[in-house]
């Protein structure tokens, strides 16, 4: 090499850190896209922020039609983008990642079903007489939310417990694609079900085959959308089922290389490829994070609030019963399944997560704000629960959040390097 030759710029990537990374600014964007809708659903120009979610836009292929308002293209046709790259996430951590063995799959597993099955509890006890469909509105956590709330508190958060707040977050998600797929779809067609059972399966005989060309892929993800759509299944399933059949095979892209964290939070360059499913989260999750979700906000929780709005919700069963959920059913449960899960042996406290941790980790997974907001959209049918389910949600991350902020200023200080802070490349 001359001296005027310089090597190659080799790029590093280090999926964890880059979803963490995503999801902590991403939460940024979406505080102030909820800030957004609020402002303008109580501004004199609230009237245009409802008609701009209800204009209506076509696609025409042929003889065929498909037209919803710019709300439902937003919930059902971007979130399913959102459920991708979660689905490709799940699919990681469960193969190479952090839940990759049965240790370390245990806990945030046990966790997370008693974050969600306490929550669903109190609800049913509080609201089931009014509206029992609602039961699984406060089981949800919002992953960009808690992970921005634990990037605040790095000091005080070891990496143990972020990687266990990350875990359960990610297994809360496939309860909640659980959920929506088992009771939120109603209507069923079968054998457009049937083509979009088929559509998802041809991504694995495509695999099978080695076929490399990626729109092939493309147009048997947007077959099972529609279909699914079609077949009253609720349409973001397509994107969860195809990011989780996602292929792991290597791909050679020149310049590019997986990176390794090193036990002091450094990101150091591998010789491995990045795979498949590497390079599809690299290049779609900054869209989830960055213009999806917060979008999502914007056309979601734009609620009116005034002393009607705040009395209604205030006498409401179904508010209260989403707020116990969250704001106490979340860190009871997960307290309640961690201690039942490390006692008994089953699995093991992450390093550097104390009672006091664990607990102010129990209140950031009751901040369940995108996701709960997208379940109350299927559980509810009446435009008053719908409103009151908003405003409660709204108050109950608020508060989580919060309470979370207070626990963990009174956590120890933490010696681990934040995961989110060291560029990935």
């Amino acid at each position: 090499m001359t001296a005027t030759q310089t090597a190659p710029r080799v790029r590093v990537l280090a999926p964890l850190r880059e979803f963490m990374r995503n999801e902590s600014a991403g939460g940024a964007l979406l505080v102030l896209a909820t800030i957004a809708a609020l402002v303008w659903a109580n501004s004199p120009w609230k009237a245009a922020y409802a008609s701009v979610w209800h204009t209506d836009f076509a696609l025409t292929l042929g003889r065929y039609t498909l037209e919803m308002d710019l709300h439902h293209w937003i919930n059902d046709g971007l979130m399913t983008i959102f459920f991708f790259v979660v689905g490709m996430e799940i699919k990681r951590e469960a193969t190479s990642g952090h839940l990759a063995s049965r240790q370390q799959l245990m806990l945030p597993l046990v966790s997370a079903l008693g974050g969600m099955v306490v929550p669903a509890l109190l609800y049913l006890a509080i609201a089931a007489g009014d509206a029992p469909k609602g039961w699984g509105v406060p089981m949800a956590t919002d992953i960009a939310l808690a992970t921005g709330l634990l990037s605040i508190m790095a000091s005080r958060v070891s990496a143990g417990a972020r990687v266990f707040l990350l875990g359960l977050a990610v297994v809360d998600d496939i309860g909640a694609i659980i959920v929506i797929a088992l009771f939120y779809s109603s209507g069923v067609s079968g054998w457009v079900l049937l083509v979009a059972i088929l559509a998802v399966l041809s991504v694995l005989v495509l695999q099978r085959l080695n076929v490399q060309y990626v729109p092939v892929y493309i147009l048997a993800g947007v077959t099972a959308w529609f279909c699914l759509l079609q077949a009253g299944v609720h349409p973001t399933l397509a994107g969860v089922a195809t990011g989780l059949m996602t292929p792991l095979t290597p791909l050679n892209v020149s310049g590019v290389v997986r990176g390794r964290e090193t036990e002091s939070g450094d990101i150091v360059a591998t010789n491995e490829q990045v795979t498949v499913l590497e390079w599809f989260e690299h290049h779609l999750a900054p869209w989830a994070s960055f213009f999806i979700v917060p979008v999502f906000a914007l056309a979601n929780a734009g609620i009116e609030i005034s002393t009607t709005s705040i009395s209604d919700a205030l006498s409401s069963r179904v508010a209260w019963g989403i707020v116990a959920g969250l704001f106490i059913g979340k860190p009871v449960g997960v307290l309640i399944a961690t201690k039942i899960a490390t006692r008994t042996g089953i699995a093991q406290m992450p390093k550097g997560a104390g009672g006091v941790t664990l607990w102010g980790v129990g209140h950031a997974a009751g901040i369940g704000f995108t996701v709960a907001l997208f379940v109350s959209e299927l559980a509810f049918e009446d435009e008053i629960l719908r409103a009151d389910a908003k405003m409660a949600i709204l108050f109950a991350s608020i508060a989580s959040a919060l309470v979370a902020l207070v626990v963990l200023s009174r956590a120890p200080k933490s010696t681990s390097k934040n995961a989110t802070s060291i560029p990935a490349h």
